[in-house]
């Protein structure tokens, strides 16, 4: 694996472990980045989320008067891409960085989620938990690990979503979340949730619901295979880059992760890792560029390739980076991430193959 100034393995288990030990604070990091970089713009921000409307709607156009099936299979992958891109303009606005006006970011985040059966407001506040906790065995939101006991009492069915076919977890995960974890996306009485968020969880469950009866609708009129053409293949293509992305930005063999007192937010934000998703990088929003995001989340999209080259400086060795084929990064991970040790912290995935269960 090729990778740019990236720790060893001996280097990631000394880290230090408390914030004021790194030879950097969150103070540190946030000086070396431009101001602008934290300045959302409206205008801009609105612009891709109209673009990605304009090629789905375009799209759409394209393949109902071709009505080929030697492209619709082309179709389902650009469309899923599409869906996936979509999905980050709406992750903006469920961080804050689409714009500093809440009612807009609401408004354009369930615009974008909605149509891809994602609840805004519950994938939302998960994915706050995610990014306050990352890097916690024991809190983490998303594609975090397991411990060895746990993985060889895991039942086959979870195994298989969690392990073996990974890439459509996306789905269960809404309505069961993850491991050792309990409640549900769409329920104002899930532990996911404060009770003052409980309209919010309403209005975007409610959404989606909507969202299902449409389709219900247009299968109704339209059948089965309308539905599986135009919309259920590119859903599930979109499903498969969520979990992906997601999985690769937090599944490597040299991550660590912490427990208890060893962990902090800084040292957990940089537990992720850059990647390079070759053309597909303007296309869905430079989501790869991940670690500055984990690190200030109120920087736009469009700004975080700036706020990395900022901070590498002063990150140095923390700050991972992979340039190999992104199939290279999958195979690798899945091959020999998946739980670590019952105990200790600043601890690396190890692998489940030649586990006794």
């Amino acid at each position: 694996m090729q990778l740019s100034n990236r720790p060893n393995q001996s280097t990631l288990t000394a880290l230090p472990s408390t914030t004021s030990e790194l030879p950097f604070t969150l103070q540190d990091v946030k000086a070396a980045i431009p101001a602008y970089c934290f300045e959302p713009s409206v205008g801009k921000s609105l612009s891709y989320f109209f673009i990605d409307i304009s090629i789905i709607a375009g799209l759409y156009f394209i393949a109902y008067q071709l009505d080929s099936w030697l492209f619709f299979p082309i179709f389902w992958v650009m469309q899923g891409t599409m869906f996936w891109a979509l999905f980050v303009v709406g992750h903006d606005c469920g961080h804050g960085s689409f714009s500093k006006i809440k009612w807009l970011n609401n408004l354009i985040g369930h615009l974008s989620h909605i149509p891809i059966l994602v609840p805004y407001h519950g994938w939302r506040i998960s994915h706050r938990t995610h990014h306050a906790n990352t890097g916690n065995i024991d809190t983490d939101e998303s594609w975090y690990p397991v411990t060895e006991t746990k993985f060889n009492l895991m039942p086959w069915y979870e195994k298989l979503f969690r392990f073996y076919v990974p890439l459509l977890a996306y789905p269960i995960y809404l309505f069961r979340r993850s491991p050792n974890r309990q409640g549900s996306h769409f329920l104002p009485s899930s532990p996911l949730f404060k009770p003052s968020e409980k309209w919010d969880i309403i209005t975007s469950t409610a959404l989606w619901i909507a969202m299902v009866g449409f389709l219900a609708f247009l299968t109704f009129q339209f059948g089965w295979l309308f539905f599986v053409k135009y919309y259920f293949m590119p859903y599930l293509v979109f499903v498969m880059w969520l979990d992906l992305v997601t999985y690769l930005h937090h599944t490597e063999a040299d991550i660590p992760w912490y427990r208890g007192d060893d962990w902090n937010f800084l040292k957990g934000a940089l537990s992720t890792i850059d990647r390079d998703y070759g053309f597909i990088n303007p296309i869905h929003h430079d989501i790869g560029t991940h670690v500055a995001h984990h690190i200030f989340l109120s920087i736009p999209h469009y700004h975080l390739k700036a706020a990395t080259e900022a901070i590498k400086p002063v990150l140095g060795d923390y700050y991972r980076f992979s340039n190999e084929p992104i199939w290279k990064s999958f195979i690798q991970s899945y091959w020999s991430c998946h739980f670590v040790s019952d105990q200790g912290s600043g601890i690396y995935y190890q692998s489940g193959w030649n586990s006794k269960n």
